[in-house]
C-alpha cells in the first residue's frame, strides 16, 4: 500500500504512461459500424474506453455501459481500480465517456473506493419498487476475505451514495458475482463465489441492498483451478443460462454453461461455451456478462475481457501458458499440496507479476444456439448486429 500524498505521485506516473499508450494510438476517432474483437475501442473523443468486467443496461432507448476504470493501473503502483466508468450509445459500436459515475475515494484510505481498496466487478439493477439504480461491487480488501459494499442513486449515471461495506454476503468471503433481476416479479439475486469453494446463489432484499438469508450451491470443486468464477447469467424462454470461468488469475482457462429452470437450478453442465476453440483459453478471455438486444429477435451478445491485453507469443496464444497456469493451481491447492517441476517452478513469477490491466481489450461475440438450445460463442474477426433478425 502506499500512503498519503504518495498515491498521487504514483498516479500521475501511471496516468503518463497510460497517456503515452493512448497518444500512440488515439487519432480522429472514425465512426465504427461493425464490432472487431480483440483490437483496441476507442470512445467517440478517440481515447481506449475503460469499462471491465462490465456490463450494459438500456434505459429509455440509449445503452449504458459501465464497469472498471483501468486506466492507472499499470501493475507498477497500487492503483487497481479508479472508480466505475460508463458510456452511452445508441449503436452499441459508439460509445461516448460520460466519465466517472463512482470516482475514487483518494482521501480515505479506509474507504471502499479507494483506488487500493481492490474495486472489481460492479453490477447495477434498477429497481422498480424504489425508483433507485443499485450499485454492488466486490473488495479484495487485504486477502483474508472478499468482501461488498453497496451505493444507490436516481440516475444510472448517479450521483452513488455508499449506503453500506464490509458486508460479507451470507456470511461467507465472495469472489465474482452476478447481480439478476426476474423481468417478471423484480426479484434480485447475485451469484457469486464462495472464495476457492463453490458457486452460491443468494436472494436479494426487495430494495436490493441486502440478503433475506436464503440461498443454494452449486459446482462444488476441491479448489482452484476448477472452482468456478465470473459468473454471467441470461434468460432465453424461460430457461436460466449461467457462463462460468476457472480461477486462474488473470490467464484465461476454459469456460463452462449450465442451465437451469429456475434461478436456484439444479444446473445442468452444457460443457464448454467456447468448443470451437482450440486453446482452450475461450478465445483468450473471462465472460463478464451476457446482452439481450433489446430490437433484435434472438441476438446475445458474450461480452468478455482479454485482460493479458496485447501480450503474444506461440506459447500464450495455443494456450501452452495457460495449461501450465492451471496445473501449477492443482498442485498448489491440492491437499496434500504436490511438487512443482522445474518449468513450473521457473514460471512462478510469470503468475504472481502484476498485470498491466490498464492495457486490457475487449471481445464482444454472438452467441449462437444449436438445435438442442445449447449456447455456443464462436469467433469472428469482424461481425454485425445488421447480420441479425
Amino acid at each position: 500500500m502506499v500512503a498519503g500524498g504518495g498515491m498521487a505521485a504514483l498516479v500521475a506516473g501511471a496516468q503518463g504512461t497510460a497517456q503515452a499508450w493512448a497518444a500512440s494510438i488515439m487519432a480522429e476517432a472514425p465512426s465504427r459500424t461493425s464490432f472487431r474483437p480483440g483490437e483496441v475501442w476507442l470512445d467517440t473523443s478517440g481515447k481506449p474506453i475503460q469499462a471491465h468486467a462490465g456490463s450494459i443496461l438500456e434505459v429509455g432507448g440509449t445503452y449504458y455501459w459501465y464497469g472498471e476504470n483501468k486506466e492507472f493501473t499499470t501493475g507498477k503502483t497500487d492503483v487497481w481500480t479508479w472508480g466505475v466508468r460508463c458510456y452511452s450509445s445508441t449503436d452499441l459500436y459508439n460509445w461516448t465517456d460520460l466519465g466517472l459515475i463512482i470516482p475514487p475515494d483518494t482521501s480515505d484510505r479506509s474507504s471502499p473506493l479507494h483506488p487500493a481498496a481492490g474495486l472489481d466487478r460492479p453490477h447495477i439493477l434498477y429497481n422498480r419498487t424504489t425508483k433507485k439504480f443499485v450499485c454492488w461491487i466486490k473488495l479484495l480488501g487485504d486477502g483474508k476475505r472478499q468482501t461488498r459494499a453497496v451505493l444507490t442513486a436516481d440516475k444510472i449515471t448517479g450521483p452513488y451514495a455508499l449506503i453500506r461495506q464490509g458486508i460479507l454476503p451470507v456470511g461467507m468471503s465472495a469472489g465474482d458475482f452476478e447481480l439478476v433481476a426476474s423481468p417478471d416479479d423484480g426479484k434480485a439475486y447475485m451469484y457469486f463465489e464462495r472464495v476457492h469453494s463453490e458457486l452460491i446463489c443468494a436472494d436479494l432484499t426487495e430494495d436490493y441492498t441486502d440478503f433475506t438469508g436464503y440461498y443454494s450451491t452449486h459446482f462444488s470443486r476441491p479448489g482452484p483451478p476448477l472452482v468456478r468464477e465470473s459468473p454471467a447469467h441470461f434468460l432465453r424462454k424461460g430457461r436460466h443460462y449461467l457462463s462460468t470461468s476457472g480461477t486462474t488469475v488473470y490467464f484465461p482457462n476454459p469456460s463452462e454453461i449450465a442451465v437451469a429452470d429456475t434461478f436456484h437450478g439444479p444446473f445442468t453442465l452444457l460443457g464448454d461455451l467456447h468448443p470451437a476453440d482450440r486453446s482452450r483459453t475461450s478465445f483468450n478471455t473471462q465472460l463478464c456478462s451476457v446482452f439481450r438486444h433489446p430490437k433484435k429477435k434472438d441476438l446475445y451478445i458474450a461480452l468478455a475481457d482479454r485482460w493479458m491485453g496485447p501480450q503474444s507469443g506461440a506459447a500464450f496464444d495455443s494456450g501452452e501458458t495457460s495449461r501450465l497456469v492451471q496445473s501449477i493451481f492443482t498442485k498448489v491447492f491440492s491437499t496434500p499440496r504436490q511438487a512443482l517441476s522445474k518449468e513450473e517452478i521457473a514460471s512462478l513469477p510469470l503468475i504472481s507479476a502484476k498485470i498491466n490491466t490498464s492495457l486490457a481489450r475487449y471481445v464482444w461475440l454472438p452467441i449462437r444456439f444449436d438445435a438442442h438450445d445449447r449456447p455456443i460463442v464462436e469467433w469472428h474477426d469482424e461481425w454485425t448486429i445488421e447480420q441479425f433478425e
